[in-house]
């Protein structure tokens, strides 16, 4: 996309190319350096810069972002988390992201498949090594770039080593693609939550709808904790894997290293989805943003449930499996 009048020429030195996109919080653009070199910068919106709060998560996203540099991850540049208007420069990796090349193309079968998996294990390892967990592992948060697979986006990531910074009365993340534990208790989430939000992201990739497909934000996020996920369309040799990711308890799930021995062990072609299986211009790509841009405040990045500190009606109900689940439709905006 074209700059706008009122968009800066630069941003840190940085001349401005192009918009990439915009979101809630933020807009990226594209830019270059000195040397040619084309990078991806993350503009923070003005209103935002004098949110204590919020500047607190934009440096726990540098410092995260910082601390991967594995292949399959994009590499901080440069970084201006104290400016009056705070941004992020990344590598800019070119390519469409994985909710867009679903939506134009349909589900990913065979080879392809599989190279994606693969590479987003990798992915998971690089992040995992240094500490840090994701939280926010989507198909808008995956570039199918020419060399694999990259995860890109930390905004909602922290080091395992630091308390999490969770919003009062909000549970943050994506709900179609979070794990349980993040819907109910979001302060003890650990690295096997980006495991079960993997498990979710290639159910997606494999047939175009994701495990726990409901028709409202809300039950989305109650299936997520309850019900059994639907793996029907799932090719029969990926199945068991994804089925290991999306246990219920974390300690049930492989980790990033368990996971790849065990992707490795497929076949090279991991055929199509199933007689059921969604195909391109069905598929649901539910509240998840394009790559480019920032996660937006509630309903898409946001989820309004309540957490186990601030036990809402909602988290109490996600808690809670004697109680029939919410009709469908309810808290669209809350989740």
């Amino acid at each position: 996309m074209s700059l706008r009048g009122s968009d800066p020429a630069e941003i840190g030195g940085y001349p401005l190319e192009a918009r990439l996109g915009s979101g809630g919080m933020g807009t990226v653009f594209l830019a270059r350096t000195s040397s040619g070199r084309p990078v991806a910068i993350k503009l923070i919106h003005q209103q935002f810069a004098g949110d204590e709060e919020f500047r607190i998560r934009f440096r726990q996203e540098v410092a995260a972002a910082r601390r991967v540099s594995g292949a399959f991850t994009a590499a901080v540049v440069d970084a201006a988390p104290e400016a009056e208007q705070p941004w992020m420069a990344t590598t800019y990796i070119e390519g469409a992201t994985l909710a867009e090349h679903i939506a134009a193309a349909g589900p990913l079968d065979g080879v392809e498949l599989r190279r994606l998996a693969i590479g987003l294990a990798e992915a998971l390892r690089d992040i995992h090594r240094v500490g840090v967990v994701h939280r926010d592992l989507k198909p808008s948060n995956v570039v199918l770039s020419a060399e694999g697979p990259r995860v890109i986006d930390f905004g909602i990531s922290r080091a395992a080593d630091q308390q999490t910074l969770t919003m009062t009365g909000r549970v943050i993340g994506t709900p179609p693609f979070m794990s349980p534990e993040q819907l109910q208790a979001p302060r003890g989430v650990g690295p096997a939550s980006d495991i079960f939000s993997l498990g979710t992201l290639l159910v997606y990739a494999a047939t175009g709808s994701g495990p726990f497909d409901a028709d409202s934000p809300y039950m989305t996020a109650y299936q997520v904790v309850h019900e059994e996920p639907s793996l029907g369309a799932v090719p029969e040799a990926l199945r068991t894997v994804v089925g290991s990711c999306l246990d219920k308890e974390p300690a049930g799930r492989p980790s990033a290293d368990d996971l790849l021995v065990l992707l490795r062990d497929l076949p090279a072609d991991l055929g199509g989805a199933g007689p059921t299986g969604t195909r391109a211009g069905r598929t649901r790509d539910v509240i998840t943003q394009h790559h480019d841009a920032l996660p937006t405040p509630v309903p898409t990045a946001v989820a309004e449930a309540g957490t186990a500190d601030t036990g809402t009606s909602v988290g109490r109900r996600l808690r809670n499996p004697g109680r029939a689940p919410p009709p469908a439709g309810m808290g669209r905006a809350n989740l």
